[in-house]
């Protein structure tokens, strides 16, 4: 569990570096592609956050046949947000 934890955070701080980024392209452009951007970013940042409490606090209510599952799902979304973030930068 605690790699799911660990994993939940540091998508919430890439997702907080990407919801900066897309901040400043929409202050600049004034695009609503961009606004969207914005909107999704917090959105999952939101998800994210509620995630690793949930995980962090609610860690003895999960069985142990579904921590490995949790795990991979939160390393896969850091692959794809980094993915995300370096394409943005």
């Amino acid at each position: 569990m605690d790699i799911a934890i660990l994993f939940s955070a540091i998508n919430s701080v890439l997702l907080i570096v990407t919801l900066v980024v897309y901040v400043r392209i929409a202050i600049h452009s004034r695009a609503a592609h961009s606004f969207g951007l914005v909107i999704f970013a917090l959105f999952l940042l939101g998800n994210n956050a509620l995630t690793a409490f949930s995980y962090a606090t609610m860690s003895p209510f999960f069985g142990s046949q579904a921590v490995p599952y949790l795990s991979v799902m939160a390393v896969l979304e850091f692959v794809g947000l980094a993915v995300l973030l370096k394409i943005t930068l």
